[in-house]
């Protein structure tokens, strides 16, 4: 008797990026992301506001320098998120869901793994990484207290990215939004009462960021497992099989991630040389800045799984027109940004109680140099585009010719002529060039790909 034909299990629905408005999908994605991702920034934004009302700049300086190593560790989670989508979304878009829930499961496995390694690491290096920033004295043990509290909720955190990344890919835009929104109504609640109800200062504002780390995984994992049902039983031999697609995507992708803060460390302590002013400044700006472009930091996690489904279904051009609208999206997301920022300028730099250099650097920052972000946005976005299309070594490359020749001696020359003013301009100028770079690749990139399925 002939056995029937096993076949691959299907989506019971068609994958949702591959018909309808591409320009629709990019706003309702970003939309939703942007509140979610802002959100997390925002709960960082909520401990420098209310550690600002301590009315200790020591503190804040503290922050600053514990902010850099939080960021890379940060970035390094969303490197690993980014390997979930470059295999989850095109799996979907092909209407492969059992291998889409085979691969999310994994995905989710190898991220608690690898974080928790990077977490023991980071944790046992604190010292260390804050000396070598540019702390010292009171400003280093506050640091020190801060990050010990931190950095062992990292997996958690970064198991939350995984979550939202699996989300994204299936389309859930609105629950991936959840995720972090939740995280940072919790951080935003609790901040008041451990720093002022308990008396704990810089450790109350750790311990509120970490309890909502546990609230972020929570409903990450709800949504993946209860709502979409993208997972599996974990089997070792297939966690293993999987082991080296996902560090293809995800070593390049923590590569790339990693560069930012990289980048963002070398200015921290060019403006260590300027005093706590200077690094109190640039805290308040790294945490203005994500909420201000919060939009553009999630465009490049929306354009990907848009990108991967459709190149998993083979529609090429939309593909094409996906990414020619992110980057319009970008520069009007900027536009309004800008616009806002030039306005608040000063109330900014009176809600954080900014004097001095801090004022000064803020006010810079949110009337002339807030459009040179576009650039940045630019070579976000294609590097996402890099990533999905299993190229992610030439975002490692760009991110990294970014944080090098477009940081270091545009920093060093800025500090030179300009002081801690001309740090944070070059910092921005230094951008431009891989920004366009980047797009010009990406385009050349999607026409090879579409000539060599001919």
């Amino acid at each position: 008797m002939e056995q029937p034909v096993r076949r691959q299990r299907r989506s019971p629905t068609k994958p949702v990026f591959l018909e309808g408005s591409l320009l629709r999908h990019i706003l309702v994605m970003t939309g939703t992301g942007a509140v979610g991702l802002m959100a997390i920034f925002l709960g960082d934004l909520a401990n420098i506001f209310f550690l600002g009302r301590l009315g200790d700049e020591e503190i804040v300086a503290a922050v600053g320098y514990a902010s850099s190593i939080q960021f890379l560790t940060i970035s390094i989670g969303i490197g690993l998120a980014i390997a979930a989508t470059s295999l989850v979304a095109p799996a979907l878009g092909a209407g492969h869901r059992g291998r889409a829930r085979r691969l999310s499961v994994n995905s989710h496995v190898w991220t608690f793994v690898a974080s928790s390694v990077l977490a023991l690491a980071v944790w046992l290096s604190i010292d260390p990484l804050l000396s070598l920033l540019g702390a010292s004295g009171r400003t280093l043990d506050l640091g020190r207290t801060y990050l010990s509290i931190l950095v062992p909720t990292l997996p958690l955190l970064s198991l939350g990215m995984t979550s939202a990344a699996v989300l994204r890919s299936v389309g859930d835009a609105r629950r991936a939004m959840y995720i972090t929104l939740s995280g940072a109504i919790t951080n935003a609640v609790l901040d008041p009462i451990f720093i002022f109800g308990f008396g704990l200062g810089i450790k109350g504002a750790a311990i509120a960021s970490a309890l909502s780390r546990i609230v972020i995984v929570t409903i990450g994992l709800y949504g993946v497992v209860v709502v979409h049902s993208l997972i599996a039983r974990v089997r070792g031999r297939l966690l293993l099989a999987d082991a080296l697609p996902l560090a293809a995507v995800a070593l390049p992708a923590v590569l790339t991630n990693v560069a930012t803060p990289f980048a963002n460390a070398y200015v921290t302590r060019a403006m260590a040389a300027f005093g706590d002013g200077a690094v109190a400044g640039w805290a308040i700006i790294g945490r203005i800045m994500p909420v201000a472009f919060g939009a553009i930091f999630t465009l490049s996690g929306t354009i990907g799984p848009i990108v991967g489904q459709n190149y998993g279904g083979g529609a090429f051009q939309r593909m094409r027109h996906a990414f020619t609208l992110s980057l319009w999206v970008t520069a009007g997301f900027t536009l309004a940004a800008w616009g806002v920022l030039a306005i608040l300028a000063q109330p900014l730099a009176d809600v954080f109680l900014a004097t001095g250099d801090a004022e000064r650097l803020i006010l810079l920052f949110c009337r002339w140099l807030a459009p040179l972000f576009a650039f940045l946005g630019a070579l976000f976005v294609s590097n996402a585009v890099f990533n999905t299309l299993k190229r992610a070594h030439v975002s490692t490359m760009l991110n990294w010719g970014r944080a090098t020749l477009g940081t270091i001696p545009f920093v060093s020359l800025g500090a030179h002529y300009g002081g801690a003013d001309g740090v944070l301009a070059a910092n921005m100028l230094g951008g431009i060039a891989f920004g366009i770079i980047g797009v010009a690749l990406c385009y050349r990139l999607m026409r090879r790909l579409e000539v060599e399925d001919v």
